[in-house]
C-alpha cells in the first residue's frame, strides 16, 4: 500500500536558500519543517568525512582542486558560499558536525556516498562507525551511484537501510533493486514517466526517494504517485504542498 503523504527531504539542505551542504542549509531545512535532509560525503587527505557534493571544491568555494588532496584544516581556509554569494561566509562541515546538529531535530539523513569517481578507501566502514558513535544508525539511509558501495554497506551492516541512486532510464530497476536486496530506489525525477514503474515499485515493496523535485507541479505529481520521499532544494515549498493534501 502506498504512503499517504511523501516525506520532504531537503536536497543538500535547504540549498535553494542557503549555501548547499552547509550547517546553515541543514538548520534551515529543520526550521522549514523538512522530514529529513539529503547530503553527500567524501574523504579528505587526512581521512576526515566531509560533506560536499563535487569531487573538487571549484564550484562551491573560492578554492580549486580535489577534496581528497586537502586536509580538513586546509579545506577550511576556503569560503563555501559560491552557490549563495550573498552569504558572507560558509564553512565545509564534517559529517560528525552534521550528526551533532541534526540529532536533536529528529530529522532523517539520506547520506550519498560519493565513490563514483574516486574509490575512497574504507569510506563505508568510516561512515558506519561514525553513525554508530553518534547514535544515528536508525535515522540514516545510505545511497550511491556506485552500487558496489551500496553492496559494501549491506555486507558491513545488513540491518542498514540502503538505496540505489541512478539517473537515465535503466531497464527493470524494480527487479534489480529486489535482486540486490535494497530497500529503496533513488531515481531522478524524470524516471517516474516510465509506464508502470511506480506501480511496480509499490508492488515489490520498494521505497521511492526521488530527486531533485523543485517545481510545484512536479511536487504535486510525486504526491499523486505516492513516492516515499521528495528530495528538493525548496523544503518550504514542498512542505506547503504536501501538508495541503
Amino acid at each position: 500500500m502506498k504512503q499517504t503523504k511523501p516525506l520532504v527531504w531537503a536536497h543538500r539542505g535547504a540549498s535553494g536558500h542557503a549555501p548547499e551542504n552547509t550547517l546553515a542549509a541543514f538548520q534551515m531545512a529543520a526550521d522549514m519543517g523538512a522530514d529529513g535532509v539529503e547530503l553527500d560525503i567524501q574523504l579528505t587527505k587526512d581521512n576526515q568525512i566531509v560533506v560536499i557534493h563535487d569531487e573538487t571544491i571549484d564550484r562551491t568555494s573560492n578554492g580549486k582542486g580535489n577534496v581528497r588532496d586537502y586536509t580538513l584544516d586546509e579545506l577550511r581556509q576556503f569560503n563555501y558560499n559560491k552557490t549563495k554569494p550573498e552569504v558572507e561566509w560558509a564553512d565545509i562541515p564534517t559529517m560528525a558536525e552534521v550528526f551533532d546538529l541534526l540529532k536533536p531535530t529528529g530529522l532523517f539523513i539520506n547520506i550519498e556516498i560519493k565513490t563514483g569517481v574516486y574509490f575512497y578507501q574504507e569510506i563505508e566502514e568510516k561512515i558506519l562507525a561514525l553513525a554508530k558513535e553518534k547514535g544515528m544508525e536508525g535515522r540514516v539511509c545510505y545511497s550511491s551511484f556506485n552500487h558496489y558501495t551500496v553492496k559494501r554497506i549491506q555486507q558491513l551492516a545488513p540491518e542498514a537501510t540502503v538505496g540505489f541512486l541512478y539517473a537515465d532510464g535503466p531497464i527493470d530497476m524494480p527487479e534489480y533493486g529486489v535482486k540486490h536486496g535494497v530497500q529503496a530506489l533513488h531515481p531522478a525525477l524524470y524516471n517516474l514517466q516510465y509506464e508502470g514503474f511506480v506501480e511496480e515499485c509499490h508492488k515489490k515493496g520498494l521505497l521511492l526517494n526521488v530527486w531533485t523535485v523543485n517545481e510545484a507541479e512536479h511536487i504535486k505529481k510525486c504526491c499523486d504517485l505516492g513516492v516515499n520521499a521528495i528530495i528538493t532544494n525548496y523544503p518550504d515549498l514542498a512542505r506547503e504542498i504536501v501538508d495541503a493534501i
